[in-house]
């Protein structure tokens, strides 16, 4: 009896099965929807060589980080996105997210070292002017060339192998800063070592052709942010990309509360002041400053965000470049420059030249309008004697010193200054 009414559940069972099949093979729109067996497709970027610029290495930045990119732990705009589009490629930078485990990201810089206007303007340079010709291999004319058959026999950079180039880090050169460049360039396996023979031959020109166009991610991996330079954390380069931390431009916050303008001005000053006086005895100027040089991080610190206008002179060795040797001009010298500009003299550079910029272009529209009288017009008063101190070194420093003093006690103690709160509460340093 028991075993009847099994076998008559079993066949109800199997009818009622073959009813749900039935009916789903008459609607075909469900049984799409129902079936276990339909793969779900991972959105994912499509990318190519020629955005990234892996198709012109090794006339390129590095490959450090391409793996990031293609395993889609770099992202553009939001990982969160449904639709993952690679953004237009003519743009110069691009706020992207990275993330290490997955599961948490932060907010990146995606940055091009010129534009790709002026990169494709270069690469047609270099084959008319070196092969004569539109279109050519870049990476073979770049090795035909003087400069990187010395650079391909020196066993160490010297002054004579960057003379010409265009980066103001490298006008007023000496031995000491390049040693430095060759043994923390992060696009090879470190060997703490002054001497090239850890770079190949590849490693040679992608360091070459990056001095040539734009220095501003060596200058990220020879002063790191982990030893308080003031400098974004470099992630790594793939092609023409370079990857750094995020920062906010200071022309976000033109119009930022009073506090808050306070509180970046001091850092400002406080960020040159550290450039002109440091235990490396190094001497950090701007050839030119605008509202994208500085950026700010989250926690409201502020720092150097665009380094490519930044020169530098060893006030311990000096520069072993005279300044006639400046005037060498090769195809590496016009990447991204007129060939026809002229070097400024490493003799004719003074401690006071950025903050006379500083206080022409970025503090009267940082600080503008922001407080009551009689403090704004002490603060404009002490701005127009600094942007006007050329000729007057001593007018300048305590024009600058007056302001500092005039704006501590302006700017505020709270959770919106993370970089320095709650340390702020105890500490008469701020």
């Amino acid at each position: 009896m028991g075993r009847w009414i099994c076998c008559l559940r079993s066949r109800v069972a199997d009818s009622l099965m073959l009813l749900l099949v039935l009916a789903l093979s008459c609607n075909p729109s469900t049984a799409a929807t129902a079936s276990p067996s339909a793969p779900h497709i991972k959105p994912s970027y499509s990318f190519g060589r020629t955005f990234l610029g892996l198709d012109k290495c090794n006339a390129c930045i590095g490959t450090s980080i391409c793996k990031k990119f293609f395993k889609e732990e770099i992202r553009f705009d939001t990982w969160l996105s449904s639709r993952l589009k690679l953004p237009p490629s003519y743009l110069l930078s691009y706020s992207g997210n990275y993330t290490d485990d997955a599961k948490s990201w932060r907010l990146v810089d995606i940055t091009r070292l010129t534009s790709k206007y002026r990169h494709d303007q270069a690469d047609k340079r270099i084959c008319t002017s070196l092969l004569k010709t539109k279109t050519c291999s870049l990476e073979r004319a770049l090795r035909r060339t003087h400069r990187f058959q010395k650079w391909l026999r020196a066993k160490r950079l010297t002054p004579d192998l960057v003379q010409g180039l265009s980066s103001p880090m490298l006008r007023c050169p000496s031995q000491r800063l390049l040693d430095r460049i060759v043994r923390r360039y992060a696009e090879v396996p470190d060997a703490g070592s002054i001497y090239m023979d850890h770079l190949t031959d590849r490693d040679k020109l992608r360091l070459l052709y990056t001095l040539s166009v734009n220095s501003h991610p060596i200058l990220l991996q020879i002063f790191p942010d982990v030893e308080g330079w003031p400098f974004p954390r470099y992630l790594g380069s793939c092609g023409r990309l370079v990857v750094s931390a995020s920062t906010r431009p200071l022309r976000d916050f033109y119009g930022a509360a009073p506090e808050v303008a306070a509180d970046l001005a001091l850092q400002l000053l406080a960020v040159l002041r550290s450039m002109g006086t440091n235990d490396l005895n190094y001497f950090f100027y701007f050839t030119h400053v605008d509202a994208g040089t500085f950026g700010v991080f989250s926690n409201g610190h502020l720092f150097i965000r665009d380094a490519s206008m930044l020169g530098i002179i060893d006030k311990e060795e000096g520069s072993q470049l005279i300044d006639g040797q400046q005037d060498y001009k090769d195809i590496f010298s016009c990447l991204t420059v007129d060939c026809q500009s002229a070097f400024v003299s490493c003799n004719s550079i003074r401690e006071k030249h950025s903050l006379v910029m500083v206080c022409q272009e970025l503090l009267p529209k940082l600080l503008k309008g922001k407080f009551l009288q009689p403090v704004q017009e002490k603060i404009d008063s002490f701005l127009q004697h600094c942007a006007s101190g050329l000729a007057d070194d001593q007018g300048v420093n305590e024009a600058v010193a007056k302001l500092a003093e005039l704006l501590k006690p302006l700017r505020s103690c709270d959770s919106r200054f993370a970089y320095r709160y709650p340390d702020c509460k105890y500490s008469d340093k701020y």
